[in-house]
Formats: structure tokens, sequence, C-alpha cells
């Protein structure tokens, strides 16, 4: 089981409902009662994923799931302060040595952008900057 923001239970609650504004209403009291909860979806997200993914593809599932942009900043602002180890430590889990050849440095590149790191940092990575 993981935290469902609004967003996401009223996309997948919508069908289900047989009169206008019933489910509004219905999350309007979950939210009250503190089973919605912005701040725990934040906190879920970001455990779930700072050890696989860059700030940028994070910050991007949290505006996906309807969250409020100061909040994310707020998680975000935190989790740049890492992002060169966290690059570090998903690099050196998947490939521990430096690449042989370009085309090896070519395939570490790729695997770490897709996860979302920018060139800066690959490029430090790769380099064996620990910095």
């Amino acid at each position: 089981m993981r935290e469902h923001s609004r967003r996401e239970l009223e996309r997948k609650l919508a069908r289900f409902e047989e009169r206008p504004g019933e489910l509004a209403a219905v999350l309007d009291d979950l939210q009250a009662k503190g089973f919605i909860s912005q701040e725990r979806v934040i906190a879920s997200v970001l455990h779930r994923r700072a050890g696989k993914f860059a700030v940028s593809r994070i910050r991007q599932e949290l505006f996906d799931k309807g969250l409020a942009a100061d909040a994310v900043d707020d998680a975000i602002g935190q989790l740049r302060q890492t992002e060169q180890e966290r690059a570090q430590e998903i690099w050196r889990k998947k490939f521990g040595t430096p690449p042989a050849d370009t085309k090896e440095r070519a395939r570490q590149w790729r695997f770490l952008g897709t996860r979302g790191f920018g060139g800066d940092v690959i490029r430090r990575v790769l380099a064996g900057d620990d910095d």
C-alpha cells in the first residue's frame, strides 16, 4: 500500500461517482480527518524514489500527483543537496567501475540520464569526482 494524493483518488474513483459532487464531498471529509495528506504523499515518494532517481524525475512525479508547488519545492530543495552522492551510489550499484571505452561510457551516461540526472552530475560521476 502507498499514500495517494487527492488528484489520484479523484482519477481512480471518478467513474464510480453516482451523483455530481459526491466524490468531492467524500474526499473533503477524508482530507479533514487526515486520511489524505499531502505531506505523507511527498514523504512516501521521496522515500521510494530518492535512491533511484534524480531530483527532476521526482519533482515531475510529485507534480503529476497534483501536489502544491510550494510543498514540492520545499521537499525537492532538501534532495538537491545530495544529488551528487545519490548519483554516485546509483552508478556504483549498477556499474562500479569506470567505463573502459566510449561505448561503455555512453551506456553509463544513458543509464544515469534516464534516471533524470543532469549532464554536469553525470560527468562528475563518470570522471570519479566525489565532490
